[in-house]
Formats: C-alpha cells, sequence, structure tokens
C-alpha cells in the first residue's frame, strides 16, 4: 500500500484535534494533487501504522472527508479520492496536479527551445517510421548473457570516473569493425549517448551566432536542432537525383561568406536522409575539394551503412580524407534498439581531445556496463552474426515493400518511387497531399512521415511525398499497413 507524507501537513495544521489535523493534511495532498481522481488510500489501520494514531482517529478523518465531499468509500474495497471536488474549489484534481507542474516562477530561457514531442511512434499498431529498426529480432536472450558476464567479471577501475573517450575495450573493437567493414582506420573512436549527442557536443565546439551550417535541403530535423542550439544559421543546399549538388554548396559558400560564414557540412552520404539516395563517388569528391578548397569541416553521418543490399556500400568519406576535415558518426540504434544509447564518432586527435573535455562537463561518460557487455558481443563474433541476420531479413522486407509499391503504383495510388540500394525506408511520391494522408493515417492507427517534417526551406515543400519505413514491421503487417493507408483512395 503507498506510503503518504502527511506529517509536515499535519504540523501546519497544529492546535486543532488529531483527527481535523489528519482531515486538513489528506484535503491539502488532494488540492496539490499529490492524491488523484479515483485513488485508493490506506486502510484506517494501515494509515495509523504509518502516522502512529489511533485507528479511530483515522477512521474520524475519513468520516469527516467524506461528508465533505474529497473522499468516498466502497464497501470491502476501502476510501478513494472522490472525483468531482467539493464546489470550494473549481479544480479537479486533474487540473490541480496540471497546475502542480507549473509553479508559476517566471523562467526567463537564454534560447529558443521547441517543446517535446512525447508521443511515440511504437505506440501505433501500424509504425511507417523510416529509422526504426524491429527490435523483436534483436537477440535479447544471447545478449543478455554478456551483459551478466560485464556485471560478474567486471574490469572495476571503468566503473570509475575517467575514461570518458568510452569503454576501452569497446572502442578497440569499433576500430576493428570499422577498419575491416568500413577502411577507416588512424582516428580516435569517441562513444557516446547515442548520434544526437555527438551532434549537440560538436554543435557547441565548433558553430556560434557568427556561423552557418550547410545541410541537404531535405534531411534530419534533429541534427538542425542541435544546430540552432548553438545560434548557428542554417542554409540549405539544394539535392537532385544524385544527392546534394556540389555547386550549390559551393555557391552557398561564396554568397554566405561575407555574412555568416559556413562552417560546418551535414551530410547523409549513405541512404541519404530522408530521400535514401546514395551520393556517387564521383560527387563526394567534388563535394571534398570544395570544402578543403573553403577550410570547412564535414560531418559524415552514417546512420545504417549495415544495411546495404544490392552491392558493397561505398566507403565513407571520411577513409579517404587526406585533410582531416571530416568527422565520422554513427550509432548502434539501428543494429539494436535506440534505447541502447550508444553512439560512436571517429575523429582527429585535436578535436577528440575538445569533445572528451565538453563531454567531461556534461556527463562523464556512457554507461560502462553496456559498453563492456557490447564489446563483449562483437569480441564473441555474435554481432555480426546478428547483422548478417537483420541484413538478410531487411532485405527481404524492402523487396516486398517494392512488390507492394508496384502494385499501388499500377493502380494510379503511388506516383513514382526508387528501389534504394540499402536503407530501412522507401521515398515515395503519391497523388494526393502527403500532409492531408498523415492526419488520415493516424486516424486509423498509422504512423506515417511526410514530406513537410524534412524539408528546410518550408516553401520547398511540394507536399507530395511520404517516407515509409519498412524494417520495422513484418510483411503481413506491412501489407495490411499499406492497404489500410490506401483503402480510402
Amino acid at each position: 500500500m503507498r506510503q503518504l507524507n502527511l506529517q509536515a501537513l499535519m504540523t501546519k495544521a497544529s492546535g486543532q484535534a488529531k483527527y481535523l489535523q489528519l482531515t486538513s493534511a489528506i484535503r491539502e495532498s488532494i488540492k496539490r494533487g499529490l492524491l488523484t481522481a479515483q485513488e485508493r488510500l490506506p486502510s484506517a489501520r494501515e494509515l495509523a501504522l504509518q502516522l502512529s494514531l489511533n485507528r479511530h482517529t483515522v477512521m474520524a478523518a475519513y468520516q469527516e472527508l467524506i461528508a465533505q465531499g474529497w473522499l468516498y468509500s466502497e464497501p470491502r474495497k476501502g476510501y478513494f479520492v472522490s472525483k468531482l471536488l467539493p464546489i470550494d474549489s473549481s479544480d479537479t484534481t486533474q487540473q490541480l496536479a496540471d497546475k502542480k507542474q507549473s509553479s508559476g516562477f517566471n523562467w526567463q530561457f537564454t534560447r529558443a527551445i521547441a517543446a517535446p514531442n512525447l508521443e511515440s511512434s511504437d505506440s501505433y499498431p501500424y509504425n511507417f517510421a523510416g529509422g526504426t529498426p524491429d527490435v523483436a529480432l534483436f537477440p535479447f536472450n544471447d545478449f543478455k548473457s554478456y551483459v551478466s558476464e560485464s556485471l560478474t567479471r567486471p574490469n572495476i577501475a571503468n566503473l570509475h570516473y575517467g575514461n570518458n573517450a568510452g569503454f576501452p575495450d569497446l572502442i578497440e573493437q569499433v576500430s576493428l569493425y570499422l577498419r575491416r567493414t568500413r577502411s577507416l582506420t588512424g582516428r580516435q573512436i569517441l562513444i557516446t549517448n547515442g548520434s544526437q549527442e555527438a551532434l549537440y557536443i560538436l554543435s557547441q565546439l565548433l558553430l556560434n551566432e557568427h556561423s552557418s551550417v550547410a545541410t541537404e535541403a531535405m534531411g534530419y530535423a534533429p541534427a538542425w536542432q542541435s544546430f540552432r542550439s548553438a545560434g548557428a544559421n542554417l542554409v540549405a543546399i539544394a539535392q537532385d537525383e544524385q544527392g546534394l549538388i556540389p555547386a550549390a554548396f559551393e555557391q552557398a559558400i561564396i554568397e554566405q561568406q561575407h555574412l555568416k560564414p559556413i562552417k560546418l557540412l551535414y551530410l547523409t552520404p549513405l541512404h541519404q536522409y530522408p530521400t535514401t539516395v546514395t551520393l556517387t563517388m564521383a560527387r563526394r569528391h567534388q563535394i571534398y575539394r570544395i570544402a578543403q578548397r573553403h577550410n570547412i569541416a564535414i560531418i559524415e553521418d552514417d546512420y545504417d551503412h549495415e544495411f546495404h543490399y544490392r552491392c558493397q556500400p561505398l566507403a565513407p568519406m571520411a577513409s579517404d580524407d587526406p585533410s582531416g576535415l571530416v568527422i565520422y558518426l554513427s550509432t548502434f540504434s539501428k543494429v539494436m534498439f535506440p534505447g541502447a544509447r550508444i553512439g560512436f564518432m571517429a575523429l582527429d586527435k585535436q578535436l577528440s581531445d575538445a569533445v572528451i573535455g565538453y563531454k567531461t562537463i556534461m556527463n562523464h561518460k556512457v554507461s560502462t556496463p553496456m559498453q563492456d557487455a557490447i564489446a563483449r558481443w562483437m569480441k564473441s563474433g555474435a554481432f555480426e552474426r546478428h547483422l548478417r541476420k537483420v541484413t538478410k531479413t531487411y532485405h527481404q522486407r524492402r523487396d516486398f515493400m517494392t512488390q507492394l509499391l508496384n502494385d499501388y503504383k499500377a493502380s494510379g495510388q503511388v506516383v513514382a518511387f526508387n528501389e534504394p540500394d540499402g536503407g530501412m525506408a522507401m521515398w515515395v511520391e503519391i497523388n494526393q497531399s502527403a500532409a492531408q494522408l498523415a492526419v488520415k493515417a493516424k486516424n486509423q492507427g498509422i504512423y506515417l512521415q511526410h514530406e513537410g517534417l524534412f524539408c528546410l526551406p518550408p516553401h520547398q515543400n511540394q507536399d507530395r511525398f511520404i517516407r515509409l519505413g519498412y524494417a520495422g514491421m513484418d510483411e503481413e503487417k506491412l501489407k495490411a499497413g499499406l492497404a489500410l493507408l490506401f483503402q480510402a483512395n
């Protein structure tokens, strides 16, 4: 039974009879939202034991509150807070609880922060979010053994402060993995609380209100929010069917040089977010040379490199970086599950030291037991076995989604789409307003992302595209979800 903290409130009503002090304390708890509508209270005997009172004193207080309308009783069930409060309070208990959340203090914020979106796409029966893995495919039973090992045979020294770059064994395993699979060598590896923390730290270190960030016109809004948090200006660079246009990038650099100069380029060259286009090798070289000439760093966000189906994916831009201007980011969120909150950066020594210093101010380090468990998982070979399994599954789901979309294209509901070489989603042109379809989808239990969510310059939103994630649902759900999505058209 819940422990009620009423002693302080009873003290405020001292001078009255004990049962009236208790009556006042419970009434005040309800007003403050500490007790909510229809919440069950302890029995008279239990509350008497908690407060060292006579049981009859508690019963007298309960009867007084029932008479006033604050409580009601149900035979053989107990005492409950009334759903409708007495007339001397115009607020419901929920309204009182809501008021409790806002003290009325006049907070003076130094920067504008958007209200958090607490809605989760996972609450929808059909979740077409573009970067969502199928968590059901994760080998929890297998991984549990590595978590158990990390806790039963821990490296005690690493459980203290320090090693803020990351757990040494995980850094070693990530370095080996990047060398073998992405031709990345000679870089400092830093472990972060997901790639979003990495973006935030880089923004705080490299940007200010006098600088700009160049980014793909269609892109990843959480990254934009990080850049804006540092006061930076965002410059949208035009894209076409081959990705970011190098000439548009250089033109933007020239236009901004006497305003707010571009200091960073944020890029998702493999499976571009959200259009899924892979930037060609020729364009990568062009963009790199432009950045090199103008002393601009590149943040390469390689968020789902593992899931490539048609051929071997192009090596990251960071693998051929003679000037050391590319900052490489990736994450375990797509391979494991987003709640793991493990990301990593590969960067040069000077920047690495600065990032570690800033991270120490924020939160010191990422969960050591989780890092240790992942390191053991990678070292055993089970990590790459899991990768092969999920890559095969996502490949099959991409092919199945292609078949379904071809049918909807034949019926005229889908205008066009390109089958991506890899990734976890498709960029689909439809024959109606994408934003309006997303609203209809929500009412049918479908989570759908539309073009407007990814468009940095609002006036460039054509309202014709949706992003359909296929990795997070099995084939039966994909088919049922698309049928429900398009059934009214």
